[in-house]
């Protein structure tokens, strides 16, 4: 086809001048390059971004490994039953060993030294032992408002906030409320019970008074609704005790 019969010219020449048609058919048409195909994309290109787009997949992946398992809700507890002590573990035999390992975590935080006997003072022990954890310690009820609730000992099986859990000597869970309640409980001194065995860890706590070397405390349940893991870092301060 002859530029001067070109169907695009023609169509300029409609619109325009001679010399303006001829230009811009030049200029726009003519000389124009024509891409048969478009480009095609560099391979390599494509390589590097499926690599990064691999590297975050991985990144996800060990982020979400990394996190700490979500807790379980108060229902769920519930459903799961994983507080529940069932009947077979209702045994006081079974929890005389735990008893045995709170004696000794008791002794190293009141400084007690096998061979040595300790005089232990309520300014020096009151805050120790108000942060201590008494899961397995054998506690007596000496007082409480519930008249069903007095005299009844037993190890600790479950400390919570407002409740112990004890097991007593006729394999019976008992729930204690703290509230409106005093506890008792003895800590043999070291050099009389190192090597406690079954039949004397299940002595019960005296009633008329402290022994010769026994220490004997008493908790008021009223001023210890906490769970033990929140006493492990509450402070404790003196304060008059106005129930008594």
């Amino acid at each position: 086809m002859e530029v001067n019969h070109h169907i695009a010219l023609d169509l300029l020449r409609k619109a325009n001048t001679q010399e303006t048609a001829s230009a811009i058919f030049t200029e726009k048409i003519l000389h124009k390059p024509l891409h048969l195909r478009p480009t095609s994309p560099d391979p390599n290109h494509q390589d590097a971004r499926a690599h990064r787009r691999l590297q975050r997949l991985r990144k996800k992946e060990k982020a979400r490994r990394r996190q700490k398992p979500k807790p379980l809700s108060a229902k769920e507890k519930r459903v799961t039953g994983i507080y529940e002590i069932s009947k077979e573990s209702q045994n006081y035999d079974i929890y005389v060993p735990l008893y045995q390992m709170w004696l000794g975590y008791i002794w190293e935080i009141l400084g007690m030294v096998i061979g040595k006997q300790t005089w232990v003072t309520a300014q020096a022990a009151g805050a120790k032992l108000a942060s201590a954890d008494f899961h397995g310690a054998k506690l007596m009820v000496v007082r409480s408002k519930c008249v069903n609730t007095v005299g009844l000992k037993g190890i600790v099986v479950r400390d919570t906030k407002f409740t112990f859990k004890i097991i007593t000597e006729k394999n019976e869970l008992k729930t204690i409320p703290k509230t409106h309640t005093i506890f008792r409980f003895s800590i043999p001194q070291p050099d009389a019970a190192t090597e406690v065995s079954e039949p004397e860890a299940t002595k019960d706590i005296p009633d008329d008074g402290p022994g010769t070397s026994d220490l004997i405390f008493e908790l008021h349940g009223s001023s210890f609704e906490h769970r033990a893991i929140d006493r492990a870092t509450k402070k404790f301060k003196q304060r008059n005790m106005t129930e008594l």
